[in-house]
């Protein structure tokens, strides 16, 4: 009689306790660099429900008089407690990727070469919190539209960019690319200079629904590129050399973003989902149902198509539509053109480690 086929293994938790000691790189980071941001944190924190948990430790924080590194180190290390972040399979390896704010050009009104409609939040759109209705389900929202009294998914990317006329009184700007538009969206903000010079800021403001097709993997699957190739700027070169089908490849990705107008000030990056401003290259998007957003990580990964090692302090103050797992983050790089070399560049493996105060550990 042949054995019965063993149980399968539980899944690991996603928070495994650790020590300082096991944290790369811990004791050379320069932590003075992450406190503003950790700060912002805890001002975003002060205004949700987890901050009786956060309140000792970012009241403490704020009565710091201009900490330097050993003072934070010293802080971080008597008030918090390191957790690594731990695959279901219990693996602790996951993918570390980058991403910025772009610089567009772009027209308040349609004429050439500014052709390229951006969208604001269309009235048909629903966003239901699930959390709302199922506690288990929190972090979970569902979009989508009614259809007489039934809620049904809402219109692709495809069927978005096929009724254009539909969309006319939601329309922000016209930018004169849809490969960068594509981009911005990946990106989930940006910047957008005017004819007369002025720069006005894009902002995240939602989301169709629909799961993100990576672009890249597309063109490595239908031997277009070799997975080396398919960078931003490996794709952005293909669309130059194919314009007649960039609109097709953009189509096979059916997830498509929302923005909301804001001003461009100073040299603040833009507000993330925790309603702080990003700081770059110490602020990540991370997948909430895993990592709180507002809690400091420690990262080690490695720089952008480089073996040297990228181990710092950074703060999960954003979230996105590709940003799914326990062991995922997508680094902040910053605004502008080197930062998207650099964003554009960063796919790389890596660990986490999340930083809880002891109210807020896992039970």
């Amino acid at each position: 009689m042949a054995g019965s086929a063993p149980s399968p293994q539980p899944a690991a938790r996603p928070l495994q306790a650790a020590r300082w000691s096991d944290l790369p790189g811990w004791n050379d980071d320069d932590l003075a660099a992450a406190w503003p941001a950790f700060l912002q944190s805890c001002r975003a924190l002060a205004k949700r429900p987890q901050w009786p948990q956060w309140q000792a430790v970012c009241d403490e924080a704020r009565s710091l008089n201009e900490p330097v590194t050993a003072g934070i180190r010293r802080f971080f290390e008597s008030r918090f407690q390191p957790w690594l972040l731990t695959n279901p399979d219990a693996t602790t390896n996951g993918l570390i990727t980058g991403y910025y704010e772009p610089l567009l050009h772009g027209a308040r009104t349609r004429a050439k070469p500014f052709l390229q409609p951006v969208l604001g939040v269309p009235p048909d759109l629903l966003n239901i919190d699930l959390g709302a209705v199922l506690p288990d389900l929190k972090n979970l929202r569902l979009r989508g539209r009614l259809q007489g009294n039934k809620v049904v998914p809402y219109f692709s990317r495809a069927e978005i960019t096929a009724h254009e006329k539909d969309y006319l009184d939601r329309v922000l700007l016209y930018v004169d690319d849809p490969v960068e538009l594509f981009f911005l969206q990946v990106q989930g903000s940006g910047r957008v200079r005017l004819p007369d010079g002025q720069t006005v800021r894009l902002a995240y403001a939602d989301q169709n629904g629909h799961p993100y097709q990576s672009i890249g993997r597309v063109l490595v699957d239908r031997g277009e590129l070799t997975l080396e190739q398919a960078s931003m700027a490996g794709i952005k070169q293909w669309a130059r050399a194919n314009p007649g089908r960039v609109n097709d490849l953009l189509n096979t990705n059916p997830s498509y973003v929302f923005f909301r107008e804001q001003p461009a000030t100073g040299h603040d990056g833009p507000n993330g989902a925790l309603g702080v401003a990003l700081t770059p290259e110490r602020s990540i998007a991370v997948d909430p149902r895993y990592t709180p957003l507002g809690a400091p990580v420690f990262l080690a990964t490695s720089q952008p198509d480089s073996p040297t090692p990228l181990r710092r302090l950074v703060l999960a103050q954003d979230t996105g539509g590709a940003i799914r797992g326990v062991v995922r983050a997508d680094l902040f790089w910053g605004f502008g053109t080197q930062a998207g070399h650099q964003a554009g560049r960063m796919k790389q493996p890596g660990q986490m480690w999340v930083l809880l105060p002891p109210g807020a550990a896992p039970k």
